[in-house]
């Protein structure tokens, strides 16, 4: 385990613009995004809220509307879906959203 992440016993599924990522729970959406794509931590990203490279919008659930949010600020949950993303978070993680499964509707 990194020092990078909070300390997490299992891993969580989440659905990042349409495909499903495993990520350690307890942590920070940023962070978990960054376990699975390790170029946001090569990001423009400040951290703190400041910069606004990391807004999205997220649902909790299949059902509750579209929430806007900084993905530095926002404890990722499971089941979460991140349904838009800034383009920094879209570029740094073009690869990773490339290779991963489709998440079912």
């Amino acid at each position: 385990m990194s020092d990078l992440y909070e300390p997490y016993a299992k891993l969580v599924r989440v659905v990042i613009l349409g495909k499903v990522f495993d990520v350690p729970e307890n942590n920070i959406l940023l962070r978990q995004m960054q376990f699975v794509a390790p170029d946001i931590g090569s990001g423009k990203y400040c951290w703190n809220a400041e910069c606004r490279y990391c807004e999205i919008e997220y649902r909790r659930d299949g059902e509750s509307p579209d929430t806007a949010a900084l993905a530095c600020r926002l404890k990722g949950l499971p089941g979460m879906r991140v349904t838009k993303a800034a383009f920094e978070i879209r570029y740094n993680m073009s690869e990773d959203l490339a290779a991963a499964p489709k998440a079912e509707e």
